[in-house]
């Protein structure tokens, strides 16, 4: 391919600059804003051989999204203008979300680091899940206090502790509250939206 000079350069960047074309007359809503990479480039989504439908993962307004497919992986993420929420529209951390899903660096799998070790080893979700049941019964039980030493009523432990996610809404802080507080007895329940 031979190198293209400075004056050839430069009448390429005139031709695809649309403030010349305007000046010449072309609408400027039209062909005037419209570059060769525009008028040859396809929508990402036109590969797609399925589109779901997904949540925002970012935080509590819930803004529905599109997630188009191709082969079972995803290809693009775009806002789904059907939700009442956002009406197709994303923030900027909500268009950020293929970069989420893609990321070499996301964890697709659980890992533990036991007390003391150095090194983290990939465990089974349902062995995680009754670690953490188990652990949590463990010291509630040995934490628990019923009555004051002046005989009012407590039923608290002051040994656990949960911070809630900003992706969680009203209606599951509210659920998590009356099963932390009545049911296991916490008294620090808190969210990371009020942090």
């Amino acid at each position: 391919m031979p190198r293209r000079t400075i004056p050839d350069r430069a009448v390429e960047f005139l031709r695809e600059w649309s403030v010349p074309r305007q000046m010449a007359g072309q609408d400027h809503r039209r062909e005037a804003a419209e570059s060769a990479m525009a008028r040859h480039g396809r929508p990402r989504t036109e590969k797609a051989d399925s589109v779901g439908t997904s949540i925002c993962p970012y935080c509590a307004v819930g803004c529905a999204q599109l997630i188009y497919a191709k082969d079972r992986q995803p290809i693009a993420v775009e806002g789904d203008p059907s939700s009442p929420i956002n009406q197709g529209t994303l923030c900027p951390k909500g268009a950020a979300t293929m970069g989420l899903m893609t990321s070499p660096m996301r964890l697709d799998r659980v890992l533990h680091r036991a007390p003391h070790a150095t090194e983290w080893r990939e465990v089974s979700l349902d062995w995680a899940m009754d670690r953490i049941a188990h652990l949590t019964k463990q010291t509630r039980d040995e934490s628990f206090v019923g009555d004051a030493p002046d005989g009012t009523r407590l039923n608290h432990t002051m040994a656990i502790g949960s911070l809630g996610g900003a992706t969680l809404d009203n209606e599951e802080n509210y659920l998590i509250k009356k099963l932390f507080t009545a049911g296991l007895g916490m008294v620090f329940v808190e969210n990371q939206a009020r942090v």
